[in-house]
């Protein structure tokens, strides 16, 4: 593999562990399987590209930050307010959305960005103009980690994450967990939408389907990070995501050199996802073969 493809592996895993954040949010923080994932990651892009087509490619960032918040508070109130059930909420969610990114692209289904100004443009003329690609998403990255990081552990970032350990314990103590899972939620899908905006601008075009399997891909971050890397700690588990993204795009390129068709690459993220799911019982069957083979030793010693 060429080192312009793994250069590429790295900064696509830089700008995708955004998005994986805010599914570790919203799968591992809080304990809900928000489909959403997969339409505000597309809004996101969709914003971010309409406003860069306008000339506005730094107020794009908040502003996908702000819609992608949005829809993960629809996703939220649906749960909340209507009691619906939260995999339900968010796959009505995500079907709304569609046609609202439609109309945020002005019914178009692709909007290339080819000759308009991006953030990544903002360093032209410089001296860190060729590091601009992944300097920028990288800078973007620490300052989301350090936020997540001390707001985990301010005093409602710990009863968010109570709130996704056992909801009824945190009602029984006299706090409205429907706030929390409010705040969750549109805080995870503003990181998503984050992503999105980022990858629009990086990739220079925005497509109506590039947000299919964003959950799939989100979830193989989280799970690789943990299952390799640990989750002894909030930071460790924090980087451990960020680290699990990098590596699930490396895993990507490499199937890709090895001339898999790009079609497959789903199957290849499913593959990905299962086999990290299974982790613990593999590693269980295996250490109880290898107890069972070093026991039948012993006897025949």
């Amino acid at each position: 593999m060429s080192l312009l493809a793994l250069q590429g592996s790295v900064e696509l895993g830089i700008i995708y562990a955004l998005m994986a954040l805010g599914v570790f949010i919203s799968f591992r923080t809080l304990n809900m399987p928000d489909l959403t994932v997969d339409s505000s990651f597309t809004l996101g892009a969709a914003v971010s590209a309409m406003l860069c087509t306008m000339g506005h490619p730094f107020l794009a960032i908040p502003a996908a930050i702000a819609a992608g918040w949005l829809a993960g508070n629809v996703t939220a109130l649906l749960y909340t307010k209507l009691k619906i059930q939260p995999l339900l909420a968010g796959i009505l969610v995500m079907l709304g959305l569609y046609s609202i990114n439609l109309r945020v692209m002005a019914g178009r289904a692709n909007i290339p960005l080819i000759n308009q100004p991006t953030v990544f443009n903002s360093l032209q003329g410089t001296s860190l103009e060729a590091q601009s690609t992944w300097l920028l998403p990288l800078m973007i990255l620490l300052v989301v980690i350090i936020l997540l990081f001390l707001f985990l552990q301010t005093r409602f970032g710990l009863v968010l994450r109570a709130t996704g350990d056992n909801d009824q314990m945190v009602r029984s103590v006299g706090v409205n967990t429907d706030t929390t899972i409010l705040f969750g939620l549109g805080l995870a899908n503003a990181l998503v939408a984050l992503s999105g905006a980022m990858i629009a601008q990086y990739q220079s075009f925005a497509d109506i389907s590039m947000g299919v399997g964003m959950v799939i891909i989100g979830l193989a971050s989280v799970i690789i990070g943990e299952v390799i890397f640990g989750t002894s700690s909030l930071l460790r588990r924090l980087i451990a995501v960020v680290l699990g993204a990098m590596l699930y795009r490396l895993v990507i390129a490499v199937a890709l050199h090895l001339g898999m068709p790009p079609t497959d690459l789903k199957l290849v993220s499913a593959f990905i996802v299962t086999l990290a799911l299974a982790s613990p019982v593999i590693k269980e069957s295996l250490m109880s073969r290898h107890k069972r083979s070093r026991q039948s030793v012993h006897k025949e010693v």
